[in-house]
Order: C-alpha cells, then sequence, then structure tokens
C-alpha cells in the first residue's frame, strides 16, 4: 500500500473532501494509481475488484448515520487511469459518501483520472453523494477529468447528488444517467466555473419509469475569460412522476456557454418542466457593492461567490 505525501494529502483531503486528516469510519484513499490508505467497518466494507480496476462498497441495509470518503489524487505528470466503483446500498440505510478527485500537474504531460461510479440504491435507502474535482500545478500540461455516473434506485429510495468543479480542471467531459422506479427521488445540484481555455461539458439523462418518481437536475455555472460549457439534461418521463431541469449560468469575458434542456413525455400523467437562463452579472449589482467600498473586481468576485454558493 503506497504512502500519501504532504501534497497528496493537502489536495485529497483537504481539497477534495474539505478534511484536514484521514477520516474516522470508512474510507479509501487512491493517490497516483495505488491504495494509499483504507478502513472498514461492521457496516461498511470496502474491497478492490479482482482486476485491480477499482473498489467495491457494500453497505448493509438498515445502515444509518454513516458516511464513506473515497477520494483520488493524482500528483505525477502524465498519468492517466480509469476506475470503477460500484456502491450496493442496502435496504434502508441512510449514508453520505464522498468522494471527488484532485490533479497537481507540475509537468509537461496531460493528467487524466476517468472515475466510473455505479450506484444501486435498495428500497427506501437514502444517499448524500458529494463529489468534488479541483486542479492546480504550473506546468504545461493539461488537468483533465472525465466522470461517469450510473444510479438505480429501487422503490421509494432518495439520492441527492451534489458535484462542484470551481478551479484548476482544463478539460471534463461528465456523463450521468439514472434509472428510477416507483416512488423513488434524485436531486442532482452541480456547481461549476471554467476560466482561461478550459471545457467543460455536463451531460444528464434521467429515466423516471415508476410512478410518483421525480428528479430535480439543477445547474449552477460561471464561465469566464476564453473558456467553454456545455449543459446538456435529458429527462423522459415514462410513468406518472414529476421531472424538472433548470440551468442558470453567467457569462463573462469571451466565454461560451450552451444549455441544451430536453425532456419527453411517454405517460400522459407525466409532469416535466425545463428551464435555462444565461446572462452576464447586472451592472448595478456592480455598482452598488461598490458604493459600499468593494473594487469593480472584488464586487465581481463576491457576486460569483455567493451565485455558485
Amino acid at each position: 500500500m503506497a504512502k500519501i505525501d504532504e501534497i497528496q494529502k493537502r489536495l485529497v483531503l483537504e481539497e477534495v473532501a474539505d478534511l484536514h486528516d484521514v477520516p474516522e469510519g470508512e474510507y479509501n484513499l487512491r493517490a497516483n494509481g495505488q491504495t494509499a490508505g483504507r478502513n472498514t467497518t461492521a457496516n461498511i466494507d470496502i474491497t478492490s475488484k479482482d482486476d485491480g480496476t477499482g473498489i467495491d462498497i457494500h453497505i448493509k441495509p438498515g445502515t444509518k448515520h454513516e458516511s464513506v470518503h473515497i477520494p483520488v489524487v493524482l500528483s505525477e505528470s502524465g498519468l492517466t487511469e480509469v476506475v470503477y466503483n460500484d456502491f450496493y446500498i442496502g435496504d434502508d440505510a441512510d449514508v453520505v459518501i464522498v468522494a471527488g478527485c484532485g490533479i497537481s500537474n507540475c509537468g509537461q504531460q496531460d493528467s487524466r483520472h476517468d472515475g466510473i461510479h455505479r450506484f444501486y440504491l435498495g428500497k427506501n435507502s437514502k444517499v448524500k453523494y458529494v463529489e468534488k474535482h479541483y486542479g492546480e500545478g504550473d506546468g504545461n500540461g493539461k488537468r483533465i477529468m472525465n466522470p461517469g455516473t450510473e444510479v438505480y434506485l429501487e422503490e421509494n429510495s432518495y439520492m441527492e447528488m451534489e458535484m462542484v468543479q470551481i478551479k484548476g480542471v482544463d478539460s471534463t467531459n461528465r456523463n450521468t444517467k439514472a434509472e428510477l422506479l416507483a416512488g423513488a427521488k434524485l436531486v442532482i445540484q452541480e456547481r461549476l466555473m471554467t476560466h482561461g481555455a478550459q471545457e467543460a461539458v455536463s451531460g444528464f439523462v434521467v429515466n423516471l419509469n415508476g410512478d410518483d418518481s421525480s428528479a430535480n437536475v439543477i445547474s449552477r455555472a460561471v464561465a469566464r475569460d476564453d473558456s467553454r460549457q456545455t449543459f446538456l439534461a435529458e429527462i423522459n418521463g415514462n410513468s406518472r412522476c414529476a421531472g424538472h431541469s433548470e440551468c442558470d449560468a453567467i457569462i463573462m469575458d469571451h466565454a461560451n456557454i450552451s444549455a441544451i434542456p430536453k425532456i419527453t413525455a411517454n405517460n400522459t400523467d407525466a409532469a416535466l418542466i425545463h428551464e435555462a437562463a444565461i446572462g452576464k452579472i447586472a451592472g448595478d449589482q456592480i455598482i452598488k457593492l461598490m458604493t459600499l467600498g468593494l473594487s469593480e473586481a472584488e464586487a465581481e468576485a463576491q457576486i460569483v461567490n455567493g451565485f455558485l454558493k
């Protein structure tokens, strides 16, 4: 098992998982393609896949008020990896799962992490999932992340997903797919900021297959400099269900943003809504803050930070 150094510790714990030390409870730390720490408990078991491509996390039925952290860090330039992590959440469980990736690239080669996460939620289970991506480094090599997420929600299960990417990722292509059975509920909240020449694509496909299932997909994004963003949200109402997608974006400088929502009703009792709004920061907002003593740049930063909270 690899040891985690100070740079990796800061990236994987503080920037990605919002921790200042190795967490208590269940965790799996991955650094430069190797396991750097692991702990399991009676209710949550983490095992490596036989082919070495990732881990399986089994959460026992009825598990309550426990959390599992599985952050990843890449600090070697030129490293590329594809990791498959599968989560099996038992009936009536209620847990928090914290994931994400931090890349520090000070070299000339691209570093890339593709994390594929699959969630299987049992009946009446509840999961809060937090995923944060972060990049840094003064090298010419790019920091690339392509997360893929699949969610399978059984009857009356609930999943809340918080996806955050605010700094330092040069290219990302996110693909999220969800299948919901009767009474299942899904809430997705994305917060995204790009700058420089960064590119980000966020794609969501949700199939509401069971009666009284529902989904709410919300994205808040800021694009600065010459960066480019694309938001794709597709909700298919295949039953008596409710679906809503919303994209609110601030465009600045010479950036480009596309929002492409799609809703399809395949049942007369499907109620689906999509909303999209893209615009610049209103001048009166900046002027108001400047009258309080802030510079134009400080006022702009405060507005952006508040928008992305």
